[in-house]
Formats: structure tokens, C-alpha cells, sequence
């Protein structure tokens, strides 16, 4: 049987399901497939690595080439197409594509400069009617056009970390609200109250506690909108560990590492405001020391966050600032 070798390109950023949809015909046609992947860091600031990240978790069977130098210039002029065609060519480093994949206008030269057949699948959208445009403008009213990986990508997960009463569920719940998005309530206060012997917990019942809101996190991030404002996570339950045991799982330890690049912003709630003494709480004092190791363990993490200071309203002024001129995926310092 003769090789059907297929070739598709593009910025996918994001990719959505029209780009699944001649990726996926492409697969059924061919024997083998190559992904061709630009950085257009011009278009946008997902990074190359995510984006590849997407196409290899789908489509494990595709060959993905990672395009960091590619052209930017668009149009149809001699000197733009033959930039591009050489690009290509150069990339594919001497694998002979018998189709060329695309639904764009680029479709006949590209494919013509590669002596391939030139495969155009939905050119008029009607199959997918979407565009990577509409979807950056707005990608929570345009979910059901992306993948589930795809979606929990472009959510900014905003973490509020602190000791027990500093606000953090106050401030998680009421900030969804205003941003009509998903909060994540602490689920170790929840299985806490179910499980609890004598106001404690085991070291495995810990790492049950961690596991489980990490779950829920994950679910939560599929249906937010622009954000999900989580209250505490892995770190915090690492905390409780070395409080009640002095010692922690290594299952637990792994997932206090691994939240260190899970949120996209990290806020302290600090302890300047009223104690509220409830029967699932161990009193004031031990509050200003969970606090200071809390504070410390993020220093020592190199992990940086944002202290939130004052009463309730202006705890969620402050973070609202800080929104405002956040973009995921971007440097923090350049955009706080």
C-alpha cells in the first residue's frame, strides 16, 4: 500500500474543534500525520509548550513539529508565499507529504510548493462555525468549541492561602459571585467534619484530603468562567500534617511540590482581622504561628504571592486590582 503521509498547520491558539476537525480527517485519510506548530508569540501568549502539550495529549499518533522561528508575514504576495513554502520545507527536513491539510487560503500554494494534494476540509465553517479570533474575545461563550484540556488551560486558578478564619472563604465565594465564575470550597473542612476522631486525622487521611480537592479543582476549572478562585490547597493540608503528626506522607509532599505551579495567583489572607473561634478551630495563637509558617514555607518555595491586609472589602478591592491587570501565561512582574 502506498504511504499516505498528511501535513496540517497552523498557530492553534486555541486550538479548537474546527482544527480538531481537519487534524481528525487527516488522521482517517492518512497513514501518518505531522502537526506543524508556530509560536506567533504576535498572536498570542499561550506558550508554544502548551499548545504542543494539547496536540500530543489528543492526538497521541500525530508527529507534532514545534515551529519557533516561523514567519509571521501574511498575505499572497511571490515573496510571502515562497517565505513560508521554504520555511515548510526546511521544517519537514526531507518527509515527502503526498496531502496537505488546511481549510485556509494558503491551502493551493503551500500544497503545490510540496507536490502534495492540496486536501481542503470546511472552508466555509459550516461543519465547526468557529474561529480561534472569537474564541480569544470571549472562550467561556464559546466553550463547547474546545476541548476539555483545551478550556482548564486558558482559566486563571487564583488561590487564597492563610491560617483558619483569615477570610479566605469570604473573599473565594463573593469574588465568584461578582465574576459570575466557580469558587472551590476548602474540602478538608468538609471531610474533616465527616471523619474526624477526637479533632484529629490520620497521616493517609491527609493525603485523602489533598487528592480530593485536587479532583474537585480539576472539575471546577472545566466550567469556570475566566476564573476559579480556590480556597487553600495541597500546601495548606501539608501544614496540617506537620502540625498534628510532625511528619507528612510522601503522597501528600509530592502534591505540596506540585501546587507550587498550579496557580496562576497566590494571595495571603493575613491575620489582622477578628478570630473566629469555632469548635473545628485550635485557638488564636495557634493561628499567628500557622500563619508565619505559611508565609514562610511560600518564601522558601520561591513561590511569589500577594498579602491581603484589612477588612473584608478591601481584601477584595485589592485582589480586583490585581486581576485587572493580570494576563495568564504572562510575566507577573510585567503586568502587576
Amino acid at each position: 500500500m502506498n504511504s499516505r503521509y498528511g501535513l496540517t498547520l497552523g498557530k492553534y491558539a486555541p486550538l479548537h474543534k474546527g482544527h480538531q476537525f481537519v487534524i481528525e480527517t487527516a488522521i482517517l485519510e492518512m497513514n501518518k500525520v505531522v502537526v506543524m506548530i508556530y509560536d506567533s508569540p504576535e498572536v498570542t501568549n499561550i506558550p508554544l509548550a502548551v499548545r504542543v502539550n494539547w496536540l500530543r495529549s489528543i492526538y497521541p499518533s500525530v508527529e507534532v513539529i514545534e515551529a519557533w522561528d516561523g514567519p509571521s508575514e501574511t498575505g499572497l504576495t511571490p515573496e510571502i508565499k515562497k517565505m513560508h513554502e521554504d520555511y515548510i520545507i526546511k521544517q519537514l527536513a526531507g518527509r515527502k507529504i503526498t496531502h496537505f491539510y488546511s481549510s485556509e487560503f494558503y491551502g493551493e500554494h503551500v500544497s503545490e510548493a510540496l507536490g502534495a494534494i492540496n486536501r481542503l476540509v470546511d472552508c466555509e465553517r459550516n461543519t465547526v462555525p468557529i474561529s480561534a479570533t472569537q474564541i480569544r474575545e470571549n472562550a467561556y461563550a464559546c466553550r463547547s468549541y474546545l476541548h476539555p484540556l483545551v478550556y482548564r488551560d486558558l482559566i486563571k486558578n487564583v488561590v487564597f492561602l492563610g491560617a483558619p478564619s483569615t477570610g479566605k472563604t469570604t473573599i473565594a465565594s463573593q469574588l465568584a459571585q461578582e465574576y459570575n465564575t466557580e469558587w472551590m470550597p476548602e474540602y478538608g473542612r468538609e471531610y474533616w467534619e465527616e471523619h474526624q476522631v477526637n479533632k484529629r486525622l490520620s497521616l493517609m487521611q491527609l493525603v485523602e484530603i489533598a487528592q480530593g480537592h485536587l479532583e474537585r479543582e480539576e472539575a471546577l476549572l472545566r466550567r469556570a468562567n475566566q476564573y476559579l478562585f480556590t480556597d487553600t490547597n495541597a500546601l495548606t493540608t501539608y501544614h496540617f500534617s506537620l502540625y498534628y503528626h510532625n511528619a507528612a506522607a510522601p503522597e501528600l509532599v509530592q502534591l505540596a511540590i506540585e501546587s507550587a505551579s498550579r496557580y496562576d495567583l497566590v494571595f495571603v489572607c493575613s491575620d489582622d482581622i477578628p478570630y473566629d473561634d469555632t469548635y473545628d478551630r485550635s485557638e488564636e495563637v495557634n493561628r499567628k504561628i500557622f500563619q508565619r509558617q505559611i508565609e514562610n514555607e511560600l518564601i522558601i518555595r520561591k513561590i511569589p504571592f500577594f498579602r491581603l491586609c484589612g477588612n473584608i472589602d478591601e481584601r477584595v478591592k485589592y485582589v480586583k486590582n490585581v486581576l485587572g491587570q493580570y494576563i495568564k501565561y504572562s510575566n507577573i512582574v510585567d503586568c502587576i
